[in-house]
C-alpha cells in the first residue's frame, strides 16, 4: 500500500466502492486522512464498512469542510451528465481526484526522482504496460505494475528513488488526473471509443493529450492523424517528443521496418532490437507496443542488451494472442480478449493459415469488417448465439461448421489442423464476440480453450501455468 500522506489531517470524501475505490480508502486512512465514502449500490457500502471505512450518504454531506473529492474512475465526470457527486463537489469548489492523482502526488511527495512509465492508448496499452514492466524486471529493476492493470495504483509498493513503477491509464483516470507528471509518456493510438463518456472525439484526445503533456518524455504512436496533431503540438510548445511508427520510416525517432525496429537520428538509421521468433510479440500491432517499450525503457537507463532480453523472454498477456500449446507444426492461440471484430483484427492478422473459433454474444456489425483476413481461414468454428449470423457472413467464402460449443470447436479445429500440411497452422480462438451467452466473462472462456487444447493428446503446453 501506498499511504496517502499528502492528505494526512485533511477530510476527504470519496464515490465508489469497488475494488480501486476501497483500496484508495484505505490508503487515505492510512496517510492520516478522515474519509466519508459512499456508493450508490448498498452491497458495496456495507463491504467497505465492515473493513473500518466510514461510510455515509455525500447527499447529506458538509461539502465545506472537504478537502478534496476522490471519485472512481468508473463514474461519469462530464458524460453523458455528471454524477450527482460531481455537481455537489463542484458547486462546493472541492477538487475532484481520482487514485492517478494520489499516487503521482505521494511520488512527489516522498521519490520524485522514482521512474515512472505511464501508458495510455485506445489499443495496445495493456501489453504495452505489462511489456515494458517485464523488460524492467528481467533486467533486475525494483518494478511496480498497477493502474488499470492488475493491481490498484494505491497498492503498490511505497515510493523510493531506484522503485520503477509502469501504470496503465485509462481516459478516465487521466481525466481525474491534473498533476500527471511520468518520467516516460507513452500515447499509443487514438480512435473513437468512450464517446458515451467523452461526448466527442475531440475531448477523448484531448483528455489522452494530457498524460504526454505533462511528462518529461513524450513517446507517441504518430500513426493516426489525432496522435500525429498531438506531437506536433507538443514539440512546438517545447517538450520532449519521441515519435514511433509501426508502418513509416522517420526520419527522427523509432519505426518497425518487418521485424527489426529501427531509431532513426537526422535521418541515419540503426536497429535498436528485433522481433523475429518472438511469438508473444507477432503482428503489426505488437510492433508498436515493442516500440513504445523500448523508447522508454532507454529513457530510464536500461541498455539495448537488457532491452532485447526482456523483449524475447515477454511471455505475453494471458487471452490476448496468447500461445498456449503445440503439436508439430499447429500452434494454439488464446486470443478470447478480442470480444467484437476490431479486437480480433490483430490476431486474424498476425498469421497465415487459420483454424478460427469465433462466435459468443453478438456484437453490433458481427465480422463483417474482418472480409479483407477471410483469405487467411482455413475453417471457421462457430459457437454461441452469434455461430446462424457470422455463418450467414461467411457464406462461400470460407468453409465453417457450426460447432455450437468451444469444447466441440477445439477437438474439432485440432483434428483439421493436423491434417493441414503447410509448414505452421494455427488453431486460434478469436470470437468477435461477448461472452456471456456461455461463459462468465472472457477470461473463463479463454481459460476453457487452454484446458481444451491442452488436453488434446501430444499437445505441448506453452509459457507454463498461468
Amino acid at each position: 500500500m501506498i499511504p496517502a500522506a499528502s492528505f494526512a489531517g485533511k477530510r476527504v470524501s470519496l464515490f465508489g466502492l469497488g475494488g480501486s475505490g476501497i483500496a484508495t480508502a484505505r490508503a487515505l486512512i492510512a496517510g492520516g486522512a478522515d474519509v466519508l465514502a459512499w456508493d450508490d449500490n448498498p452491497d458495496s457500502v456495507a463491504k467497505a464498512a465492515a473493513t473500518g471505512i466510514a461510510t455515509g450518504d455525500l447527499r447529506g454531506a458538509d461539502w465545506a469542510k472537504f478537502s478534496a473529492f476522490v471519485l472512481s474512475p468508473g463514474v461519469p465526470l462530464t458524460h453523458p451528465k455528471p454524477h450527482w457527486t460531481v455537481e455537489l463537489a463542484r458547486g462546493s469548489g472541492v477538487e475532484i481526484i481520482g487514485d492517478i492523482e494520489l499516487f503521482c502526488r505521494e511520488r512527489m511527495l516522498a521519490a520524485p526522482a522514482a521512474p515512472f512509465i505511464a501508458i495510455t492508448g485506445t489499443n495496445g496499452k495493456s501489453t504495452t504496460t505489462a511489456l515494458t514492466a517485464h523488460i524492467l524486471k528481467a533486467a533486475g529493476r525494483d518494478t511496480q505494475m498497477g493502474g488499470n492493470i492488475g493491481r490498484a495504483v494505491m497498492t503498490l509498493d511505497p515510493p523510493e528513488p531506484n522503485r520503477h513503477y509502469v501504470v496503465e491509464c485509462s481516459s478516465y483516470q487521466i481525466d481525474l488526473a491534473p498533476s500527471i507528471n511520468p518520467t516516460a509518456g507513452i500515447l499509443l493510438n487514438l480512435t473513437p471509443d468512450h464517446l458515451d463518456r467523452h461526448g466527442t472525439m475531440q475531448h477523448y484526445a484531448s483528455i489522452k493529450e494530457r498524460l504526454v503533456a505533462g511528462s518529461e518524455t513524450a513517446i507517441i504512436g504518430i500513426d493516426d492523424s489525432w496522435c500525429a496533431q498531438i506531437a506536433e503540438r507538443l514539440e512546438r510548445a517545447g517538450r520532449h517528443v519521441i515519435r514511433i511508427s509501426k508502418r513509416l520510416p522517420l526520419t527522427d525517432g523509432y519505426f518497425a521496418d518487418g521485424s527489426n525496429l529501427m531509431e532513426a537520428v537526422h535521418g541515419r538509421y540503426s536497429r535498436v532490437a528485433f522481433l523475429q521468433g518472438i511469438g508473444s510479440l507477432r503482428g503489426q500491432h505488437n510492433a508498436q507496443n515493442a516500440l513504445a517499450a523500448v523508447a522508454a525503457c532507454l529513457k530510464v537507463g536500461l541498455d539495448l542488451g537488457e532491452i532485447q532480453s526482456g523483449l524475447e523472454s515477454f511471455p505475453g498477456l494471458a487471452h490476448r494472442m496468447e500461445q498456449v500449446g503445440r503439436k508439430d507444426h499447429v500452434l494454439f492461440v488464446n486470443d478470447s480478449k478480442a470480444t467484437n471484430a476490431d479486437a480480433a483484427a490483430p490476431a486474424l492478422s498476425s498469421f497465415p493459415r487459420i483454424y478460427w473459433i469465433a462466435g459468443g454474444l453478438p456484437k453490433e456489425g458481427g465480422i463483417e469488417p474482418l472480409r479483407g483476413f477471410f483469405p487467411r481461414i482455413a475453417k471457421a468454428y462457430l459457437i454461441g448465439e452469434a455461430a446462424p449470423a457470422f455463418s450467414a457472413t461467411l457464406g462461400e467464402a470460407v468453409p465453417y461448421e457450426i460447432s455450437g460449443t468451444l469444447a466441440a470447436a477445439v477437438e474439432h479445429a485440432a483434428h483439421d489442423a493436423a491434417q493441414d500440411d503447410s509448414s505452421e497452422v494455427v488453431v486460434l480462438l478469436s470470437p468477435a464476440c461477448a461472452s456471456f451467452d456461455q461463459f462468465k466473462n472472457f477470461e473463463v472462456r479463454g481459460e476453457a480453450f487452454r484446458q481444451a487444447a491442452n488436453a488434446i493428446e501430444g499437445v505441448k503446453p506453452i509459457g507454463g501455468a498461468r
